[in-house]
């Protein structure tokens, strides 16, 4: 029988599938339905910082106003005020799905301003949180703020985040850096244990009957799957962090290239908001025969051995317009 087990943020896990921040995990009995389907773990529900700002006298210069770029949120340009649950009650639901269930439960703080990140960072540690994902993203609109000035504060908060807990840290990212593996060296570098590939963005669209912005949440396709795989493949190995893909997993194939891409933890969403928990347990036959019959004993002999460090054609994840893939189309009779 093959070994299904890795670790992901220090964090022994029983299998590589982990459900991603979404709606599911906003009641204690999804989560356990979930844990009883086979999920090794959980990342909770993000916290936003529109719902930090009543609690804190620190804000910094820039605040986030982009929660439409995550899969939990359903409103575009959200303002303080809209959301049912406050700061507090996210502790105290985490602190509750830590007594309901024995997975790891991760929590998940979403905005870019140190403010009262700080302050709930200790308190998601204090009610049990196993890990700490930030979700970090900052939507700049002003032509006179620098790319280097962002990317300076994201590492600042991670470093200050990192200083003031003992358990592990993950960060999400976008994959909308001039150069990717520089900021991931750097947030890792800041403290950083873990990276989350990627941050998936929901963008407006303009509804032209009535004139009016209007929010889209489409959810994702298995095609998505092909560039945190590719930024997965060529950051293994280089940057000393674990991988976590979280966009596109929808099949036992999707998660088998994931981890052989170099990713410790498969994370879902769009498939658990579609499917629910039963899906799970196909996924994990499907990984174990697949290993099977291959004669991969384990997740970890498995990990990183399409990574671009593993394989002769390194070029083919370095070129976004591969000539030979050009070339290769056939049009239509």
């Amino acid at each position: 029988m093959a070994d299904l087990s890795t670790t992901y943020l220090g964090l022994g896990l029983k299998n590589p599938l982990v459900a991603s921040a979404s709606p599911l995990s906003e009641k204690v009995e999804a989560v356990q339905q979930l844990e009883e389907a086979g999920i090794s773990a959980v990342v909770m529900y993000s916290l936003f910082e529109e719902q930090i700002i009543h609690e804190s006298l620190e804000l910094d210069h820039y605040l986030f106003y982009g929660s439409e770029s995550s899969a939990e949120v359903n409103s575009y340009y959200p303002q303080t005020g809209k959301y049912t649950l406050k700061a507090e009650a996210y502790i105290e639901k985490l602190s509750r799905l830590k007594k309901a269930v024995h997975i790891p439960i991760i929590g998940s703080l979403n905005g870019v301003s140190t403010g009262g990140w700080i302050k709930y960072a200790r308190k998601i540690e204090e009610a049990g949180a196993d890990a700490l994902e930030l979700n970090l993203y900052y939507l700049s609109t002003d032509p006179d703020l620098t790319a280097a000035r962002i990317e300076d504060n994201y590492v600042t908060l991670v470093g200050n985040v990192r200083k003031s807990i003992s358990i592990p840290i993950a960060v999400k990212l976008s994959p909308f850096f001039t150069s990717l593996p520089n900021m991931a060296r750097r947030l890792v570098e800041a403290g950083a244990n873990g990276l989350v590939l990627f941050n998936r963005f929901y963008q407006p669209d303009l509804d032209l009957e009535n004139l009016e912005v209007l929010p889209r949440l489409t959810l994702s396709t298995s095609m998505e799957l092909l560039l945190p795989l590719r930024w997965t493949a060529i950051l293994h190995g280089r940057v000393p962090a674990d991988f976590a893909i979280t966009t596109g997993i929808h099949t036992t194939e999707d998660v088998v290239k994931a981890i052989m891409a170099g990713a410790s933890a498969v994370m879902l969403a769009s498939l658990l908001l579609e499917k629910g928990p039963g899906c799970i347990p196909g996924l994990l036959t499907g990984l174990e025969e697949w290993m099977t019959a291959r004669e991969y004993e384990s997740v970890a002999q498995m990990k990183g051995s399409l990574s671009q460090r593993s394989v002769k054609e390194t070029a083919a994840f370095e070129r976004a317009n591969y000539m030979k893939v050009l070339s290769s189309f056939k049009s239509l009779p």
